[in-house]
């Protein structure tokens, strides 16, 4: 079962708090081998799935049910996100990025899945005319 906004925003903001924190203090292990730094821009999106999932359910609190995630929420996110990756290791920036494009686009899918109305297409219309 699911939490309403402020909880979920309080628990989404502890997250990413802490995935941040734990990369800057496991630096020196993530910077070990080829994997471990792939694991590291994994984190980066990780984080920055937090971070959206923080700020839609802010504004969702703050400004009712109906408010959405806009691009420059998104943006300011994968930043933010971006910025902690490069912290670590170059090489985490680009892998947060390539990771963090694909967890939006499933976000964005799981979304329209969940919360998109169907809409019925239109009946054809026969023409009276006939040739």
């Amino acid at each position: 079962m699911g939490v309403n906004s402020g909880t979920s925003f309080v628990l989404s903001s502890i997250l990413a708090l802490l995935i941040f924190s734990l990369m800057q203090l496991y630096k020196p292990l993530l910077i070990r081998s080829p994997v471990t730094i792939i694991f590291g821009g994994y984190l980066g999106s990780l984080m920055f799935m937090f971070l959206v999932t923080a700020v839609g359910n802010l504004e969702t609190a703050l400004f009712g049910k109906g408010f959405q995630v806009k691009l420059p929420e998104v943006v300011i996110s994968i930043l933010i996100s971006l910025i902690a990756a490069g912290m670590v290791h170059r090489i985490c920036f680009t892998t947060c990025l390539i990771f963090s494009i694909i967890t939006i686009y499933y976000m964005n899918k799981l979304s329209q899945k969940t919360y998109a109305s169907s809409i019925p297409a239109p009946a054809p219309v026969k023409s009276r005319r006939h040739k």
